[in-house]
């Protein structure tokens, strides 16, 4: 029973509201060092860490899908601000939504970081403490990928903290950020299990170690790590049931958040629900660039579902459409997909082409795949004769075929391509220091040592 209570304790412990550090009351009922003992307990932590990511899918979809040439904001509402400033690139380091991302992910860190830490004194057999390090050290990997291309320079953290020995922690270089992220990677797709029901696997490793060095520009290791995912993995005929709720673990899907309708706290909301299509619609030209003839692009209805039929004209991405629509409350439970197989092959065309553009290479193939699955005409050599064409192909595919995945804004840093995509899209002409987010100020000023923290270059 004792065992029990531990377990529930820990799990709200590790699903309540974020704040910068895990808070354990030492007087209170549990204690961390007789806690960590069992295969249970350290379920129970690592459901803590997934929770986490649960919990950040809103602030990255702001920090991220916002930030990029799909969606714009026509004027600012109640409550919607902080947001219209990432839409219009007007934020600064007092924006909220910016500071809550940034204490969400340092405590998504944090609780991977109780895990690996007691995991070695634990009695237990090997191979389940490689499982529970794995996927504690995934989830670590992906949350240090997303910061460290949101703010560049970061604190890089992988013992447990008290408040006291962070406040002597500073940000540490992009590169050596990178070499944290690859090296978690590294372990766990060599110690995962192949499947696992929703939860992080080696395929996920792999196919997010092949991102991470794709954005470093690695390209021979990204080559050489999305090749060992082909043939794992299919793309799904129709695209519509890659998003299918009744079809979550499809053959198409590396890695997803788990999310599930009516059940409190483990359902979401559309993103662009009913109330927020007046003040965040897409942009034209997200609207404008699906092919309509000889064929429609089977992905123009995973952006241009509308409510009610076309006279409300109502748009809501199609992805996280689940029937019954609830105009009240728009909850649902389609999971948000981070790695498909789409993208493997988009990742893997444009490494291959990088490296070496092959009129009758693989690239091509891959590329195309994911076109004829919509109903597109391949790309041949004719069409794309040399390397820097190939490359807009490739960055224009993952246009039509990635809204609202979180992908666009980080593709086009990627590219180098953001001042001019963001200027066909939206009309802004950004600047350099804008593909960067400020420090948030209130972390700064909890340092209180420039040469620790400091801000982002351009942001006050």
């Amino acid at each position: 029973m004792k065992t029990i209570i531990y377990i529930l304790s820990v799990v709200f412990l590790l699903t309540s509201c974020s704040k910068d550090f895990l808070e354990i009351d030492p007087e209170g009922d549990f204690n961390a060092e007789n806690f960590y003992k069992t295969e249970g307990e350290f379920n129970a932590a690592l459901t803590g860490a997934y929770a986490k990511l649960q919990g950040q899918i809103d602030i990255y979809f702001e920090l991220t899908e916002y930030r990029s040439d799909y969606l714009d904001f026509a004027a600012p509402t109640a409550g919607t601000q902080d947001r219209f400033d990432i839409t219009k690139f007007q934020d600064n380091s007092a924006n909220v939504l910016i500071r809550d991302a940034w204490a969400n992910y340092m405590n998504g860190i944090l609780r991977c970081n109780v895990i690996t830490d007691n995991l070695p004194a634990a009695n237990l057999s090997e191979s389940f403490k490689k499982q529970i390090e794995g996927e504690a050290r995934f989830i670590r990997a992906l949350t240090y990928f997303n910061m460290v291309r949101l703010w560049g320079d970061i604190p890089i953290i992988l013992k447990q903290v008290t408040p006291q020995e962070s406040l002597t922690l500073g940000r540490s270089p992009i590169s050596e950020v990178y070499k944290v992220i690859e090296n978690d990677l590294l372990f766990a797709k060599d110690n995962l299990k192949l499947t696992n029901n929703g939860r992080a696997t080696s395929g996920a490793a792999k196919a997010l170690l092949g991102k991470v060095y794709l954005t470093q520009k690695k390209y021979p290791e990204a080559i050489t790590v999305l090749s060992e995912l082909i043939g794992k993995y299919s793309l799904q005929p129709n695209i519509a049931d890659v998003f299918d709720t009744t079809k979550k673990q499809n053959s198409e899907l590396i890695f997803s958040i788990q999310f599930y309708k009516g059940i409190s706290t483990e359902d979401h909301g559309l993103w662009l629900s009913v109330s927020d299509v007046t003040t965040t619609p897409f942009t034209q030209k997200l609207l404008n660039a699906y092919q309509l003839a000889p064929v429609i692009d089977a992905r123009k209805a995973m952006v241009d579902y509308r409510l009610g039929g076309t006279k409300n004209n109502i748009f809501v991405p199609g992805k996280f459409y689940d029937t019954p629509v609830n105009t009240t409350n728009n909850n649902f439970g389609n999971d948000y997909t981070i790695l498909r197989y789409a993208d493997v092959l988009l990742m893997l065309s444009e490494a291959l082409n990088e490296e070496s553009y092959q009129p009758a290479g693989s690239a091509f193939d891959y590329l195309n795949d994911v076109r004829t699955r919509s109903k597109l005409t391949p790309l041949t050599p004719t069409n794309l004769p040399d390397q820097a064409s190939f490359r807009d192909a490739v960055l224009y595919e993952r246009f039509l075929e990635f809204p609202f995945e979180g992908q666009r804004w980080f593709d086009l840093i990627r590219t180098n391509t953001a001042t001019k995509e963001i200027k066909s899209g939206k009309g802004i002409n950004i600047l350099p220091y804008q593909l960067l987010y400020p420090v948030p100020q209130t972390e700064i000023q909890k340092i209180n040592n420039p040469l620790l923290y400091y801000q982002n270059e351009g942001y006050n």
